[in-house]
């Protein structure tokens, strides 16, 4: 068992392509990290998984008018997606026109780099 893997180890292993969980060693839960205490058991057994990045969409938005700093990539989509796991992530949606975003989409985990930070991107199976 080990520590929950830091948010810059998240991104560094999203940005080489690998989509990673944590599973607590108590109580089998998923977590996307990084998590200090187990959120259904509060114990601190974390082992990382690698996680498929298969997943559906649960709830999307289209965002028009982007926050500051962000404006001239506007419009894009944000998705809840729930992996096959059984986890849900926010990221980004990409090659996937608007007019086709529904609830129960499939969708496969890409990373985006926006603006030289890495970010969790959605595509089309």
């Amino acid at each position: 068992m080990t520590e929950s893997p830091s948010l810059g180890d998240f991104f560094a292993q999203a940005r080489a392509g690998q989509l990673i969980g944590i599973k607590c060693g108590s109580c089998g839960a998923l977590a996307i990290p990084p998590r200090q205490l187990c959120p259904e058991c509060g114990q601190r057994k974390w082992s990382q998984i690698p996680l498929s990045g298969d997943g559906v969409i649960a709830s999307f938005t289209v965002i028009r008018i982007a926050p500051r700093g962000h404006t001239g990539e506007s419009p894009y989509a944000i998705a809840a997606v729930r992996l096959a796991e059984g986890i849900s992530l926010l990221g980004r949606v990409v090659d996937i026109p608007f007019e086709r975003l529904a609830v129960g989409l499939k969708v496969r985990f890409r990373p985006l780099v926006v603006q030289e930070q890495t970010a969790i991107g959605f595509g089309p199976v």
